[in-house]
């Protein structure tokens, strides 16, 4: 990506995180970014192209901050999950971000495919360490990867909410995430 493309990104990210996608408007946009908007629309095309590539920043982002060094297949799984709940600028911005962006896909349907596959893509992930767990024998075989996966990533999804809207406090927040992501890795 260029280096006014990822200028244009980081920006955006950020009027999302603090005005919401209704905020967003082209021209607050290019002040934020500090280019023209007639360079947005060079890069984008228009606003549901700004959204699309807001919403495949954030993942990148996201990547950033979550890949996780450990060997141990559950352990990288657990920090991987526990790493969207930090209080850290970048976490709580794209975290916002892509809360909002998910609701807007509600009003949006332009937004829907790109928020399908980086939700599938999220998810796969999830699944591929809890089969790489299971291999390990940390994990247990009668785990549905798949479901497992969806039912935490949706779990981290809400606790997140709940912490940004101020209804639950990142300490229990991430409590609850690891008391769920024990039991859904433990046999029944």
């Amino acid at each position: 990506m260029s280096d006014r493309r990822t200028q244009i990104m980081e920006a955006a990210v950020r009027v999302i995180a603090e005005d919401g996608v209704r905020g967003l408007r082209v021209e607050k946009l290019a002040a934020a970014a500090e280019v023209s908007t007639a360079l947005i629309y060079y890069h984008f095309k228009d606003r549901a192209g700004i959204l699309r590539a807001a919403l495949e920043h954030i993942n990148h982002r996201a990547q950033t901050y979550t890949d996780v060094p450990a060997t141990n297949p559950r352990t990288r799984l657990e920090q991987m999950l526990l790493r969207e709940l930090q209080d850290t600028p970048e976490v709580r911005q794209n975290s916002i971000a892509w809360g909002e962006l998910r609701a807007t896909a509600a009003f949006h349907p332009d937004l829907r495919d790109s928020l399908r596959t980086t939700t599938e893509t999220w998810n796969s992930d999830i699944a591929a360490l809890i089969r790489e767990a299971q291999t390990a024998g940390t994990v247990a075989d009668s785990v549905d990867p798949t479901a497992t996966a969806e039912r935490l990533t949706a779990l981290v999804e809400g606790l997140s909410e709940r912490w940004h809207s101020g209804t639950l406090a990142l300490p229990r927040a991430r409590q609850l995430l690891t008391g769920a992501i024990e039991l859904e890795l433990t046999s029944p």
